[in-house]
């Protein structure tokens, strides 16, 4: 009897620890849900248990798995969508000069560029510089221009500064240009022009020629954060993200961001459990002629078998493989040619990694480039199976359609970039309005079956608000209003929100994630405007009201503040991201 009575108490055990997982933790309620998995049907309510979806239907569906300490949330009609997934966004690097730079992402007009430079001049701090790091050019403005050095001069006065715009080039005030040592003797370095005046005096301009090198050299060389504000910086873009709705990020690597030592405050957060996206990350050869040591040390460094067990690992090799192979797009010059002696230097890299299972992306932004990239891979595949690895092309606007299809039968796919809204007007001046039209052809790449994510490339040319780059999708045109892409290449609503949603997850080969569906990640963004009805003039100005992670509430606003966690305060004291916050709307 008492054996019987020892087995009854276990099956009631079971049977209540059951319904205790059919309980939810969490249900929103009174939503309008895309669940992004079938573009003409909406739902009602979510449930979330210990972070993933319990279900998804009607309040009255849902509510069945309501427990005593379950808490409601009233999402009050507002869209509730997946969690949004940034393909190819630099957080890491990023993250650590997030609260030193000055963003002008966003801002409608050069007076007030000029006037946030004028104020952040007088609050920083000797030692330390004023820098404006990419994310925006001049046809967002309202004047359609850039700024003068004489203007910048003015605005700064003996606080030096860097200004970087896009690709192409930086100004430098004086202060800055004294402060870098740089005078009339100064020799120009191989990548670049320092401008001089017909007395052979510094302008105060640098040239990138043909790539970005000095822009970034230079910039590393601009005084850093301490360690504990590169933490806080680093959760502040974090936080930034999550307000803007994303939850994952595939970081892309970065010139100057050495692994191991440049990864140490995620590395921290992450044990700390501070990360609020998932962070896969590649990791990025750094010194032409050192690649193929750089990723033979990584490899002996990294164990990836297990990496998708968590949110933040590494994810593979890439951007960058080996220097011959990129081909940065400052089109401002003319298109750069790889070089004969490529394959020498690529195809042992991609072996190494494909005999270790390494995944792989390859920036490669023109046609030509992605041919000669793909000779090698082609080649290489016939000695080490590419099958069941993923790997992708990043950027490529000009591809040809040739091309699409040999990357679909190497098994491979793309992960486009909104830069065109950031450069169009720039790229219609050197190659014309036909070759801008389908820039990338990305309807072109969908119809040949190839997996494709979204992304911005923020935060050293495009700005890191996916929302811009959905509005750029849906309508082909540029910050400045500029129609660059052809109709027939743009995409509906639907399609585009699924690149930046389960996109990323299909360049990674990880199927039926980025959609709310029972059993999936409670990675969901409850959003102030509802993406699939605003004007097409408003998608840019969506922002979350409620950003989940895993089920964890990392975000809220408006009549959700309360449920969020408490904002961690800016430091330093001088950071303009305590001034102004990121992503302007002025």
């Amino acid at each position: 009897m008492r054996f019987v009575s020892i087995f009854a108490m276990f099956l009631l055990g079971m049977a209540a620890g059951a319904r205790a997982q059919n309980r939810a933790d969490i249900i929103i309620i009174n939503a309008k849900v895309y669940t992004m998995a079938d573009s003409s049907r909406t739902e009602q309510s979510v449930a979330i248990s210990s972070g993933k979806i319990l279900a998804v239907g009607s309040n009255a569906q849902v509510l069945k798995t309501k427990s005593k300490s379950t808490r409601i949330v009233d999402a009050g009609g507002r869209t509730l969508i997946p969690g949004l997934f940034d393909s190819h966004l630099h957080v890491i690097r990023g993250g650590r000069f997030f609260n030193a730079e000055l963003r002008w992402d966003g801002v409608k007009t050069l007076r007030r560029a000029l006037e946030m430079l004028r104020e952040q001049a007088k609050r920083t701090p000797e030692g330390q510089w004023v820098r404006v790091v990419g994310g925006w050019n001049e046809y967002q403005f309202e004047e359609k221009r850039l700024p003068t050095l004489a203007e910048i001069n003015a605005a700064t006065g003996n606080v030096p500064t860097f200004i970087l715009y896009l690709y192409g080039k930086a100004w430098l005030n004086q202060a800055a240009i004294a402060a870098l040592n740089i005078h009339a003797d100064t020799p120009n370095p191989v990548a670049g022009l320092i401008e001089k005046d017909e007395n052979g005096h510094p302008t105060g301009l640098l040239v990138a020629e043909p790539n970005a090198f000095i822009l970034y050299s230079t910039l590393a060389k601009l005084p850093e954060l301490s360690g504990a504000e590169k933490a806080n910086s680093t959760i502040q873009f974090m936080s930034e993200l999550n307000r803007l709705g994303v939850t994952a990020v595939m970081d892309a690597g970065g010139g100057f961001q050495n692994f191991p030592d440049d990864y140490a405050v995620t590395d921290s957060l992450y044990k700390a459990g501070k990360l609020t996206v998932r962070l896969p990350h590649y990791l990025f050869a750094q010194k032409k002629g050192t690649e193929m040591a750089d990723y033979t040390r990584w490899i002996n460094m990294v164990d990836l078998s297990h990496a998708h067990a968590d949110d933040y690992h590494v994810a593979g090799g890439g951007e960058n493989l080996v220097a011959e192979a990129a081909d940065f797009e400052n089109f401002l010059l003319p298109r750069p040619d790889l070089p004969p002696t490529v394959e020498g230097q690529l195809a042992p890299v991609i072996a190494l990694l494909l005999k270790n299972k390494w995944p792989f992306r390859l920036h490669a932004t023109y046609d030509e480039s992605i041919g000669k990239d793909l000779d090698v891979i082609e080649k290489v595949g016939k000695q080490v199976p590419l099958e069941g690895i993923p790997w992708f092309f990043d950027h490529a606007e000009t591809i040809s359609e040739s091309n699409i299809r040999r990357i679909k039968a190497l098994g491979g796919g793309i992960a486009i970039q909104h830069r065109m809204a950031y450069q169009g007007e720039l790229f219609v001046k050197r190659y014309g309005k036909k070759a801008a039209a389908a820039a990338p052809p990305v309807k072109k790449m969908l119809e040949a079956g190839l997996p494709v994510g979204l992304g911005t490339d923020g935060t050293r040319v495009a700005s890191y608000n996916p929302w811009v780059a959905l509005k750029w999708l849906v309508t082909g045109k540029t910050l400045g209003g500029t129609q660059v892409m052809d109709p027939a290449n743009i995409l509906d609503r639907f399609t585009a929100l699924r690149l930046m949603t389960s996109g990323g997850y299909d360049l990674l080969h990880q199927k039926d994630k980025g959609v709310i569906r029972p059993g999936g990640d409670a990675d969901l963004v409850l959003i102030s405007h509802d993406y699939f009805s605003v004007s097409v003039d408003q998608i840019d100005g969506i922002t979350s009201v409620l950003t989940m992670l895993n089920g964890k509430i990392v975000w809220a606003d408006n009549e959700f503040t309360s449920l969020g966690p408490q904002r961690l305060p800016v430091i330093p004291e001088w950071s303009p991201v305590k001034y102004y916050g990121g992503y302007q709307t002025e």
